[in-house]
């Protein structure tokens, strides 16, 4: 058995997908902006990474802008029959690279025909919708006219199932109440673990929670305990944090991203990294510390 079959797979909309996948965030230029430094290795990840068996890939047409959606067209189209392309709409690039909201009913619509069109799909299997009443992280607000733009498109065929991302727990209760949600996908990890009781209530209801920064993110996580841990098991520092969140749920789905393909097949070796209950014990102490 691969790493990737070993950690198994969990629903995400109507199919199943491995949890461990690929998060095509890290495939632009320098800031996620502009084209990648080397084109060719970036198309080469995305053939390695579906090689391997990973058929979740996650994106955005704000990445780049519309370049990673264009390299991955490239890379992979006609693409296989099992993979899942996740994307997400709510946000769109200034010229000078900052992150803008773009979160207005008629910019989720067109957001979703630019991702269609740069993926050169006819529908998407899943939209996530970033919440974007702050930019870097949460903060609360009704998502309720965005959300019925998407339900628009999904009963046009041109979005099988909607998600969310950037969520607080609130917004995913009012998402729920208003239709099915596939996925929730926020900030969380070793250390960031504000999300703990939702990812167990989605648990509880067989939806997919998918964690983005599994080592921070922008701001590294410094922890002597996780380098300790990788150390004694032989393992990266980034393979303990993937495997942590493996085992930290059944309904969390992974989307490491790297433009390496040498740190790729770091990232899917995590599955077959097992932390015995006191390693686990030791590295649940880090969001304490």
């Amino acid at each position: 058995m691969t790493s990737i079959t070993q950690a198994g797979t969990y629903r995400l909309g109507d199919r199943q997908v491995r949890r461990i996948g690929y998060g095509a965030m890290q495939l632009a230029g320098p800031g996620v902006f502009g084209p990648p430094r080397d084109p060719d290795a970036a198309l080469a990840v995305l053939r390695d990474a579906v090689a391997a068996g990973v058929n979740h890939i996650d994106t955005s047409d704000f990445y780049g802008p519309h370049l990673t959606n264009q390299l991955i067209r490239e890379a992979l189209s006609p693409y296989p029959g099992d993979l899942a392309i996740v994307t997400k709409v709510g946000a769109r690039r200034g010229a000078d690279a900052a992150w803008l909201p773009a979160f207005s009913p008629a910019e989720i619509v067109q957001a979703v025909h630019d991702n269609l069109r740069n993926l050169g799909r006819e529908a998407m299997e899943v939209v996530n919708l970033r919440c974007m009443f702050a930019v870097h992280g949460p903060a609360e607000g009704s998502i309720a006219p965005q959300l019925e733009a998407l339900m628009a498109l999904q009963r046009q065929g041109l979005v099988r199932h909607i998600g969310l991302s950037n969520a607080t727990p609130r917004q995913v209760a009012e998402a729920r109440g208003i239709g099915a949600i596939a996925c929730v996908q926020n900030h969380y990890n070793l250390a960031h673990r504000e999300d703990d009781a939702l990812i167990d209530d989605l648990a509880r209801d067989g939806i997919a929670y998918v964690p983005f920064f599994p080592l921070g993110g922008f701001q590294p996580l410094q922890s002597v305990v996780l380098a300790e841990v990788a150390a004694e098991l032989g393992a990266t520092a980034m393979q303990v944090a993937l495997a942590w969140l493996l085992r930290r749920s059944p309904n969390i789905l992974l989307i490491p991203g790297t433009s390496s393909p040498a740190h790729l097949r770091e990232n899917l070796a995590a599955g077959d990294l097992v932390l015995p209950d006191d390693v686990m014990a030791r590295l649940d102490g880090i969001a304490r510390g």
